[in-house]
């Protein structure tokens, strides 16, 4: 996908201790790896594990000026999907556009849901069980991880290579170089899964 605006735009929707902040800071890093402008912030009322967080990420090629949260999105990444019962996630998405959805339901079911709350999303939805590739290769609830490989090969925006020598390079000392090899095998096997 080439994008179509002079910056990418990205809404992370989550939960509370579900590492959108930190996915986002990841691709943020591997876009400045790449030599791109980035930007990376979360919005969240009062910080509390499970509740819905909003986590925002621009790249660019050239400055960004704005600093205001992300209004019109070229790609949302879903987290978690039962916030599709509380949360708008498609707004202001069009039909060239795309979501990223941690899910084990089928596309169709994800637009029927999204379609319940009144929302009338036309553009490709790219469901990945992330969470159950997560519990298979780390044996841990990582669905962060799994979807920096979806995003990926849905936006094009950074390559693989910069993401798995960002996480490389963050993760290594902190989770061990076995864990960190899992979580990167966990990356790659999102980003095949097309």
């Amino acid at each position: 996908m080439k994008y179509h605006k002079d910056i990418f735009e990205v809404i992370f929707f989550a939960r509370g201790g579900q590492g959108a902040k930190t996915t986002a800071e990841i691709l943020a890093q591997s876009a400045l790896f790449e030599n791109k402008f980035v930007q990376a912030f979360p919005s969240f009322g009062p910080e509390r594990s499970g509740a819905p967080t909003k986590t925002y990420l621009r790249i660019s090629d050239s400055e960004i000026r704005t600093h205001e949260p992300v209004v019109d999105p070229d790609l949302v990444v879903v987290l978690d999907d039962t916030l599709l019962d509380s949360q708008e996630v498609a707004f202001n998405l069009d039909k060239n556009e795309f979501l990223i959805i941690n899910t084990q339901m089928p596309e169709h079911k994800v637009r029927e849901k999204m379609m319940e709350r009144g929302g009338n999303f036309s553009g490709k939805i790219y469901p990945v069980d992330a969470s159950g590739i997560s519990m298979k290769i780390i044996g841990a609830p990582r669905p962060n991880t799994v979807i920096l490989g979806k995003f990926v090969k849905v936006s094009g925006i950074v390559k693989l290579e910069s993401v798995i020598e960002e996480f490389r390079e963050i993760f290594e000392k902190k989770i061990g170089k076995e864990a960190c090899d899992k979580n990167i095998l966990a990356i790659e096997k999102a980003y095949d899964t097309i």
